[in-house]
């Protein structure tokens, strides 16, 4: 490595938060023009890393070691020194656009706080690509997509020509397509400025597309750095290993994902059941349909006149058909908006629709009393996205798993027994146990569990009431690839025990592929293609679905 060559070095960094350590001696460094990668899962100190460099952390952090940019030592700075540093040498694009921008100011303005005038600020607009970039910059947050938010994003970072730029997980939240189309941005933005990048994430599929050199964080301590091509080809640790070993395969479909806790234990176990070709046996069913949807169509009302009469309305969902079968796992895949979570609730009459017709068992949910659907409600349930926000923070875990239980008076056995205390709580901690959360965890509350940790919680919610159908809503989308690992396997244990139905909306194909038996593509309110995942992949029949299989990040 040419020392002349290094913009950022890193030596011996540590950070302890009221006396507890949470990085420990990391050393990195930065050159000109190139994109380190920094990968590990939620908790291993990436992000504290970088937020130590910019002087960014709470007064309770306890911050040692060295942080040299260009000669100028980082660590010593004080708030005045800082303020010359954060965003003209350095700055930063964060995670989740919908939060990093201010609600009720407009996106150009918001910019402009940063430097430059409406000239200068409407030009990054064109370099990130954003369309009408005058209308943009009078625009609020709300009326941009996520992919065009976290642009806008970019271009506040942009706008006084940083020497390094650190993305912290800057793709997470986005759809695969707009996804690469991020990266592909950064990386043309590099070779035309000269800028250094640090791209922290946890998907090792997403750093092979962007970085030069990776480093590899478990736990606060490095475990392995290098060139990405040998890491990436070459790992030496477990760890890295496992997190390779951890995303769904693309080539082929096996019964269970490998986990990092297996390359930790030593416990890897390639001899999962596949059939001759390596791919699970094709999915049999009684072919019966659970639910039958016929011409569905959901219209949301975008305008009213004074009167109330709608004067804009645009279709979420427009004329779909479609079955689910009893025990079959039915992967719904497309880009964020196109009508996947408005579908997902309105078969579960959690949304109205405008026309069409869901049957359940043959019969129709239209003609159901509210009384007669909420006798249905337990055979129909839904796992959200977020972990952090489906759970109510102020309720022990133990009593969120129980409360569908509460609500509905369900009865634990055919003998009507009503449910006590005491039987109440051993059928949660029995639920716990096959979910995966330990027993001494039923009196904690969310915030003491990880994200992982929380969805398992979701997930025996959803399913003590022992339901039927169950609509998994990107409920593996916000975690970390290890995690969502294990819960994949999860889902795909209790659907083999309990013989689950599942409609699995996910905007990734990789995901949706392991999972699922059959899966239908959705653009723009409309099912475009449907079949099974080896056809579809194989030979993909629209150019939106061929779309979405090369957006995937590869690891070649």
């Amino acid at each position: 490595m040419n020392k002349d060559n290094t913009i950022l070095e890193v030596k011996d960094l540590s950070v302890a938060f009221d006396g507890r350590t949470v990085v420990e001696g990391l050393n990195l460094t930065l050159e000109r023009g190139k994109t380190l990668g920094i990968v590990g899962e939620s908790g291993s100190g990436k992000s504290v890393s970088t937020m130590a460099m910019m002087g960014l952390l709470p007064k309770n952090a306890t911050v040692s070691g060295s942080a040299l940019l260009d000669g100028t030592e980082l660590l010593t700075l004080d708030e005045e020194g800082f303020r010359g540093i954060r965003g003209k040498r350095i700055s930063m694009i964060f995670q989740e656009p919908m939060t990093s921008l201010n609600p009720v100011q407009k996106c150009g303005e918001q910019v402009l706080e940063m430097g430059g005038d409406r000239e200068r600020v409407i030009e990054l607009f064109k370099e990130v690509l954003l369309p009408r970039p005058e209308k943009i910059f009078d625009s609020y947050p709300h009326e941009l997509s996520g992919g065009q938010k976290q642009r806008v994003m970019i271009a506040m970072a942009l706008i006084n020509n940083p020497d390094i730029i650190i993305a912290d997980e800057p793709t997470t939240a986005l759809d695969v397509t707009v996804q690469k189309t991020i990266l592909d941005l950064l990386k043309s933005l590099q070779e035309k400025f000269g800028i250094s990048i640090i791209f922290i994430t946890h998907d090792l599929g997403v750093i092979a597309q962007i970085a030069d050199d990776i480093l590899v964080m478990y736990r606060g301590k490095m475990v392995e750095q290098g060139p990405a091509k040998e890491l990436l080809h070459h790992p030496k640790e477990p760890y890295t290993q496992g997190l390779l070993a951890c995303r769904p395969p693309l080539d082929s479909r096996p019964e269970r994902l490998p986990t990092v806790e297996d390359f930790l234990k030593g416990e890897r176990n390639d001899d999962a059941t596949t059939d001759d070709t390596g791919h699970l046996s094709p999915f049999t069913s009684h072919l019966s349909p659970l639910i039958e949807v016929r011409d569905l169509d959901v219209t949301y009302t975008l305008k009213r006149s004074l009167f109330g009469k709608p004067l804009q309305t645009l279709k979420g969902v427009d004329g779909i058909s479609f079955d689910i079968m009893e025990g079959e796992t039915l992967g719904l895949v497309g880009e964020s908006g196109c009508g996947k979570s408005t579908l997902g609730r309105a078969l579960l009459r959690l949304i109205d629709h405008s026309a069409g017709n869901i049957l359940y068992r043959g019969q129709s949910l239209d003609t159901l009393s509210a009384n007669e659907m909420r006798a249905l409600r337990p055979k129909l349930q839904i796992i959200f996205q977020d972990p952090y926000s489906s759970l109510n923070p102020r309720i022990t875990i133990g009593d969120a798993i129980a409360e569908p239980l509460k609500v509905h008076r369900k009865t634990l056995n055919t003998q009507n027994t009503p449910i006590t205390q005491n039987t109440l709580k051993e059928t949660v901690l029995s639920l716990m146990e096959q979910v995966g959360l330990q027993p001494d965890w039923y009196s904690r509350y969310p915030h003491e569990l990880s994200g992982g940790q929380r969805q398992r919680v979701c997930i025996a919610r959803a399913l003590i009431l022992q339901p039927e159908l169950v609509v998994c809503d990107e409920s593996v989308s916000a975690l970390d690839v290890s995690v969502q690992a294990q819960v994949l396997n999860l889902l795909n244990n209790l659907k083999r025990r309990y013989h689950y139905t599942y409609l699995f909306i996910t905007h990734d194909l990789s995901v949706v592929k392991f999972l699922s038996d059959r899966i239908m593509v959705m653009q723009k309110g409309k099912i475009v293609e449907s079949g099974t995942p080896d056809d579809l992949f194989r030979n993909p029949q629209t150019a939106y679905t061929r779309t979405l299989l090369e957006a995937i990040p590869r690891i070649d």
